[in-house]
């Protein structure tokens, strides 16, 4: 995804925003590295849309604190494909 940094930040806070979703996902849809989409939607989203931010900071937050289950999900079907 080419074009401004400003214009792509705010495209993938929406993303998250209405799509719920993880870094990780955003970076696939929009073929960018994860880092990108966090420095875009932490750093460059705050100081170009305030509401928007905060909106996306709190999808982050819920991600960050459910990770650890999903984490323990995928170990979980990793195995239980292998089991058979």
């Amino acid at each position: 995804m080419k074009g401004l940094p400003e214009e792509r930040a705010v495209r993938l806070a929406e993303y998250i925003v209405k799509n719920n979703a993880t870094v990780r996902d955003a970076a696939s849809i929009f073929h960018i590295s994860k880092s990108t989409v966090h420095k875009d939607v932490t750093d460059r989203l705050a100081g170009i849309n305030g509401h928007l931010y905060e909106e996306v900071k709190q999808v982050l937050e819920q991600n960050k604190s459910e990770r650890h289950i999903r984490g323990g999900l995928a170990t979980k079907n990793k195995y239980a494909a292998l089991k058979g």
